[in-house]
């Protein structure tokens, strides 16, 4: 995909164990959540100080119709290119309010 040579930004974000503002860094995971007929999908990072998990929305409440087959088969299997592909992208995380730093 083109991201091996480019860094995930790190999330600046109040931690819920730390109790203060603290660098938060991908695990390059998903979390896929199914509520009846809705989906629910984040990328999951991490406190690098205490390791409490904070979910960066990427889905919310959409029909799985919604999402093409090949693209949530990759959320399912924690496809590691597409989570590097979030990572990396700094309008995507400034989009949802997340201050981010390198």
């Amino acid at each position: 995909m083109g991201y091996t040579n480019q860094r995930e930004y790190t999330v600046i974000h109040r931690c819920g164990g730390c109790g203060k503002k603290m660098p938060f860094v991908s695990t390059r995971r998903f979390r896929v959540n199914a509520n009846k007929n809705k989906l629910d999908i984040w990328l999951i990072y991490q406190c690098r100080r205490c390791r409490h998990t904070l979910n960066i929305p990427i889905y919310e409440r959409v029909s799985l119709r919604k999402i093409p087959a090949e693209l949530y088969e990759k959320f399912l299997a924690n496809d590691e290119d597409l989570a590097m592909q979030y990572g990396c992208d700094a309008a995507w995380l400034k989009g949802l309010r997340f201050v981010t730093g390198q």
